[in-house]
């Protein structure tokens, strides 16, 4: 029998999860991937402006429906994951086969949630497993958006686009940060060790800790914080802090080029941060681990505009000097902290 995750299964469940939506197959859709690809050229330019970060070249710009958006994740995903993947599934002990049948149903249900709602993403990771310089738009999400809320297209698909390049600067423009993310992932895959009894030791032991300090059973970190060892909590604080500073540093870039030349910028920012804090998703957020995703918006904009309110704008280019910069995940809220670090 095969040892490999089932990932085609995954792509079933995230593909009844996804459904579709009828603006992907009208002429919207076809007059949107014509506009994307000069779109993302513009905020290209615009961020290296703005951020001072080189973005030699163009991205690949890809129109993707929901169903294309999982099969290129679940493809990037089997790269990723391919050391670890037995140990991934077979860490509790349980039958292997059940255990890669899980992995692959969790994964497959988190990725048609997620395929229903992103708009944009910069893959780090080509499904080929090539190195990737590709920004992937789900277009039925973009059009939807813009007519259910009435937005102007060509300013919410520049926003949208700078968004997407201000990571692509992230991770181009500064050399190291990719091979150190990816690096970071591998080193959380890898420590899966967890057997099964000690995961029940560890709902056990977290059902009476909560009870006596009276804290949530299941924080930000969901599942994944909750079984996680003491290598990957110390993997997750480094990840916490790094993607904090990221997004911050992505939203604050999105926003300033914004205000200046989107008029509905204001209203589309409401818009985003009243999208994010949905109470029908908030259970959802908290058990995946997404609500841990949904704080690095708002603590590392936090983050990033009292860095420059204490020591200018050009202080946050002491995070892309090497990994040892980047702000720990108890540093994001203590930017005095990192500035005396780094100095």
């Amino acid at each position: 029998m095969s040892e490999e995750v089932p990932w085609p299964f995954a792509g079933r469940v995230a593909g009844l999860i996804a459904g579709s939506h009828p603006l992907a197959d009208s002429y919207h859709y076809e007059h949107l991937a014509t506009q994307l690809a000069e779109i993302v050229v513009h905020a290209n330019a615009l961020v290296t402006a703005e951020t001072g970060l080189p973005l030699p070249g163009d991205p690949e710009v890809v129109l993707v429906s929901r169903k294309e958006w999982v099969e290129r994740n679940i493809a990037s995903f089997r790269h990723i994951l391919a050391p670890a993947e037995r140990r991934l599934v077979e860490s509790d002990q349980v039958s292997a086969a059940v255990g890669r049948r899980l992995v692959a149903a969790e994964t497959g249900a988190l990725l048609g949630f997620l395929s229903r709602r992103v708009l944009g993403q910069y893959e780090l990771v080509l499904p080929t497993g090539d190195q990737g310089d590709s920004i992937a738009f789900v277009g039925a999400n973009i059009l939807a958006m813009e007519r259910t809320h009435q937005l102007r297209p060509a300013e919410f698909r520049m926003w949208i686009a700078l968004h997407e390049a201000a990571h692509r600067a992230q991770f181009v423009g500064v050399p190291w940060m990719r091979e150190h993310f990816l690096h970071l992932v591998e080193r959380m895959v890898s420590a899966a060790q967890l057997s099964r009894i000690s995961r029940a030791r560890v709902l056990l032991d977290r059902a009476l800790s909560t009870r006596r300090d009276g804290t949530a059973f299941i924080d930000e970190r969901g599942l994944m914080g909750l079984f996680a060892s003491p290598e990957q909590n110390d993997v997750l604080d480094e990840i916490q802090g790094m993607m904090c500073l990221l997004e911050g540093h992505g939203h604050v870039v999105m926003d300033r080029i914004g205000e200046r030349m989107l008029t509905s910028q204001h209203r589309m920012a409401a818009l985003l941060k009243a999208r994010r804090s949905d109470p029908k998703t908030a259970a959802f957020f908290r058990l995946t681990g997404l609500e841990m995703k949904m704080r690095q918006y708002e603590l590392g904009e936090r983050f990033v505009l009292e860095v420059e309110r204490l020591a200018g704008w050009s202080a946050l280019d002491r995070a892309w000097a090497g990994p040892e910069f980047l702000p720990t995940a108890s540093e994001i809220s203590e930017p005095r902290t990192w500035l005396a670090r780094t100095s």
